[in-house]
């Protein structure tokens, strides 16, 4: 595809004029317009010579390519409004979306010599200039953000109009960064922690297209910069905890954890205790919130792997999730559940038994549920071969908690899908210990009898009581 986009560059260079700063000196009468953009969206004072519009880099030899790239970057520093103004400046948007992927260009096909410091640094200033000191970006960003009620906008999200530019520059970057001619020590002082924090912020982008770039960059960095590692890891931890505990708004919390993912991935073993205060902190609480849904698959991979790397967490990880269980979202009920086995499938016998009660509590109140898919989710998990093994063993403490829902299933549950999985997991139950089963449903039956007494008393003391009134209101 970037290919394809390459092949549009013009055979011959334009003839309009750039200062080196980025002014245009087209034939129009828009110099003033392009002046002032570039005066508000960098506050660097580059020299004001006048220049004739830039050969293409294959054009001149090796020894000129390097001064001529770096003219190129400054001529790319300087930004355009496409939101408020799209149709101005046309020429002078197009000249730079040209340059921009000629210098892509000669990034990818640079050969093997490192990039010396003065590239870096230039690179790095077009860069910012593009993505964090653009004051059309901060306007579009503070126009696009939805209303506190405006859930349907907030999950559409918003096309940045700057995407032309901008995702020429987000290639140049991914490409900067992941170049064996990048040489990290150099890279290191200009993509600093400033750099990383703006580049963090930027995921809050309505814009999905933007985010995706900004996964792939950042998990680049993390990978090339191992001095940023554990600055990445704390910042992306304040992001998340903002998220939790104050605003409950954030557009990236989805690529955030696919990052994240990739970094628990690697995480050596034993776990640190950072890392395990990352889970119970952050990873655990991210399911309450009621966006949950935008982001549950990437937070669940997470979850998944800290119990795949380190069992004994496996007890801390479902005592959370039974804190956080949702109680009227039945479609939030079913991601638990789908959550809940894979966490049990890598969960041991001795941590199973430390939560197995309230959890067999919870279990028994999703099957007690008029909502036919969870239900039926919930007797999904006597499917699963290291479930019930796990259940097996401990079936005398198990079985007299989940016992009653199972019965009232197959007798009263409105669903016929639902009462014929009942009546499978009962038969399992029944063959794997008949006399526990029979001890349970003797049990039943006492209760159910007992309850019905009961209503019987009550409905007499009732009566009693309304026969009394009644005499003495005569």
């Amino acid at each position: 595809m970037f290919k394809q986009i390459l092949g549009k560059l013009p055979k011959k260079p334009s003839s309009a004029k750039f200062w080196d700063n980025g002014e245009s000196q087209a034939p129009d009468n828009n110099n003033h317009e392009v002046s002032s953009q570039r005066s508000s969206s960098n506050g660097d004072n580059l020299a004001s010579l006048s220049v004739d519009v830039l050969p293409r880099l294959k054009d001149v030899s090796i020894s000129e390519k390097q001064e001529l790239f770096l003219k190129k970057l400054r001529l790319c520093c300087v930004v355009f409004d496409f939101a408020a103004e799209p149709q101005l400046n046309l020429k002078e948007k197009e000249i730079k979306r040209q340059t921009l992927l000629e210098v892509v260009d000669y990034v990818i096909s640079s050969g093997n010599g490192k990039f010396p410091e003065p590239v870096i640094q230039e690179a790095t200033r077009m860069v910012s200039a593009n993505l964090f000191s653009n004051p059309h970006q901060q306007q579009w960003k503070s126009k696009t953000t939805p209303e506190a009620g405006d859930l349907e906008e907030q999950e559409e999200g918003s096309l940045n109009p700057s995407w032309p530019h901008l995702q020429i520059v987000y290639e140049f970057l991914l490409r900067i960064v992941a170049s064996p001619n990048t040489d990290a020590k150099i890279s290191k002082k200009y993509i600093d922690h400033t750099f990383v924090l703006k580049l963090l912020d930027l995921f809050d982008s309505e814009d999905f297209r933007e985010r995706e770039y900004l996964k792939t960059i950042l998990h680049r960095i993390y990978g090339r910069f191992m001095v940023h590692r554990p600055f990445i890891r704390k910042t992306m931890n304040n992001i998340l905890y903002d998220f939790i505990l104050e605003t409950g708004k954030h557009s990236g919390i989805a690529e955030f954890l696919e990052v994240l993912g990739s970094i628990i991935n690697g995480f050596a073993l034993p776990l640190k205790e950072e890392h395990k205060l990352f889970l119970t902190r952050v990873l655990v609480p991210l399911h309450k919130l009621k966006c949950l849904p935008n982001y549950h698959q990437q937070l669940s991979y997470c979850v998944i792997q800290f119990v795949e790397k380190d069992c004994k967490l496996a007890d801390t990880v479902i005592k959370g999730l039974l804190k956080y269980w949702p109680v009227t979202n039945s479609s939030k009920e079913i991601m638990f559940l789908n959550e809940l086995e894979e966490i049990l499938e890598a969960t041991q016998l001795a941590e199973f038994e430390r939560c197995m009660v309230p959890l067999s509590r919870q279990i028994a109140q999703c099957l007690s549920s008029s909502h036919f898919q969870v239900a039926e989710r919930a007797l999904y998990l006597w499917n699963n071969d290291h479930v019930s093994n796990l259940v097996r063993h401990n079936n005398r403490i198990i079985l007299p908690i989940v016992f009653p829902a199972l019965e009232k299933n197959g007798s009263s549950h409105w669903n016929q899908a639902v009462k014929n999985l009942t009546e499978n997991v009962l038969k399992v139950l029944s063959d794997t210990n008949p006399e526990l089963f029979e001890e349970c449903l003797r049990k039943f039956q006492e209760d159910q009898q007992n309850a019905e007494d009961n209503k019987k008393k009550n409905g007499e003391n009732w009566r009693q009581l309304e026969e009394i009134v009644a005499s003495m209101a005569k």
